[in-house]
């Protein structure tokens, strides 16, 4: 009786050997199994990247040289010789005021003196030379003249009309460029270079791009209305549509280096073989293409040759889960490096914005 209860227990317990060894076994090739079918089943992508490394701005353009036409003493318009959107050049007389009392005062003095020059001393006749200066420019403050090349932007007044000194009646401009301040983050002037790339947009123009560029920037910074501390750098455009205008706003970059563009895909399209050749296998074909690659953040790396983008990949190497070893292997057992693992992880380039 006892010899039968020994048995009995002896093949419950195979029983439940057994049960164990098939569970077991089940469960690993279970997971190698849908380890193989995600491998294959899985598929990537090859895309480009567009990365970019600048500062942001916005402002509106000015004139290279603006002249706000004054008349530097009171008195009426005699004449108007120009009209808005005229050509100047420098020196040229735009506006006279009457002179009639100033001319009379310099021509007065010119006759005392010539009466001093025969019976006056040499300190008196001085004198009156050093007044006659103050008269002639009495007579010059009568004109409102150009001090630059440019165009009448804008004039506002005619014949007859009775000025105040300081009145302001026009503006000239230079258009031979544009400038502009903008402000620049006190984190990123150390960035700033002379002469560096800067596009502009224009709401006026949305389809096209301006180019200019950094002109200079001054060794102190300024302290904003929101309590950020800036730089105003001055920029430049040589070289603008004519629909473009002084006090037009605008909205650029300040390109710190060149546009990027790269071509990315998940690190996990990527095999390699027993010489730590980078490789893919096209998903279309199956053809295997060596590649060459560089690490581009935790999950990407970028193809620096062997493809030209938009290919559709199959996955090679299995991402490491939660709690586990990293998986290496394909379909083939050949995926990741020799010994197994993947190639050591990068981080992203510094600084910019990518624009996918």
């Amino acid at each position: 009786m006892a010899k039968s209860k020994n048995k009995k227990k002896i093949t419950i317990i195979i029983i439940i050997i057994s049960v164990i060894l098939l569970a077991g076994a089940g469960l690993f090739f279970g997971r190698k199994l849908m380890a193989k079918t995600k491998t294959t089943d899985t598929f990537y992508t090859v895309r480009e990247e567009v990365y970019e490394n600048i500062i942001e701005i916005s402002g509106t353009v000015s004139a290279a040289q603006s002249q706000t036409l004054q008349a530097l003493s009171s008195g009426t318009v005699t004449a108007v010789y120009v009209q808005a959107g005229d050509k100047v050049k420098k020196g040229d007389i735009l506006i006279q005021l009457d002179d009639t009392t100033e001319k009379y005062n310099l021509a007065k003095h010119d006759y005392d003196m010539d009466t001093t020059r025969i019976s006056g001393s040499r300190r008196q006749l001085e004198l009156m030379e050093t007044q006659r200066d103050a008269l002639v420019r009495k007579v010059e403050d009568r004109k409102v003249t150009a001090t630059f090349d440019g165009i009448i932007a804008q004039l506002d007044v005619a014949v007859g009309d009775s000025l105040e000194a300081k009145d302001s009646v026009g503006v000239i401009v230079n258009k031979d460029y544009l400038t502009a301040e903008v402000e620049v983050a006190e984190t990123d002037v150390s960035k700033l270079k002379i002469n560096q790339k800067v596009l502009f947009t224009f709401p006026a123009m949305k389809e096209e791009t301006v180019t200019g560029y950094v002109v200079s920037w001054p060794a102190v910074g300024e302290i904003t209305s929101r309590g950020a501390t800036v730089v105003k750098a001055k920029v430049r455009i040589d070289e603008y549509p004519e629909q473009i205008l002084p006090n037009y706003s605008f909205t650029g970059k300040i390109e710190l280096s060149p546009t990027e563009t790269n071509l990315v895909v998940e690190r996990w399209a990527i095999g390699y073989d027993e010489n730590r050749q980078a490789y893919v296998e096209l998903a279309r074909t199956g053809e295997r293409v060596n590649v060459t690659v560089k690490n581009y953040g935790n999950q990407y790396v970028k193809i620096t040759s062997g493809l030209k983008g938009n290919e559709v990949l199959k996955q090679l190497t299995v991402p490491k889960q939660s709690g586990m070893n990293r998986q290496n292997g394909n379909r083939n057992g050949q995926g990741g490096f020799p010994g197994g693992g993947q190639p050591p992880m990068g981080g992203m380039p510094s600084g910019g914005m990518p624009r996918r």
